[in-house]
């Protein structure tokens, strides 16, 4: 699968209630997908957002960080401070058992 999978880690800046609600309503789902999804502590000021978005071949880890930011910020929620992990899925090898 040609893919990146982006963690961003940061803390929401301001986060009224509605936007509390909001994420709520999101779950607490730990999938990987290109929508992402939000874990986050007990007074929802630290989370992870996880996503996955597609790698074209010249794609590189700069590219990966801006579509992962691109789908945070579509979640209209207000964040600061993040930190990103980028792991490039082309790159990693499944080893198969032999039988």
């Amino acid at each position: 699968m040609d893919a990146f999978r982006v963690l961003i880690r940061g803390k929401f800046d301001g986060l009224d209630d509605a936007g509390r609600a909001a994420l709520a309503a999101k779950g607490g789902d730990l999938m990987f997908s290109e929508a992402g999804t939000f874990t986050y502590d007990v007074n929802a000021t630290a989370f992870t957002f996880r996503c996955q978005v597609p790698a074209g071949p010249d794609d590189d880890e700069k590219t990966a960080k801006a579509r992962a930011t691109t789908a945070l910020r579509a979640h209209g929620l207000p964040c600061r401070d993040l930190n990103y992990a980028v792991t490039d899925l082309r790159a990693m090898r499944v080893r198969r058992k032999k039988r």
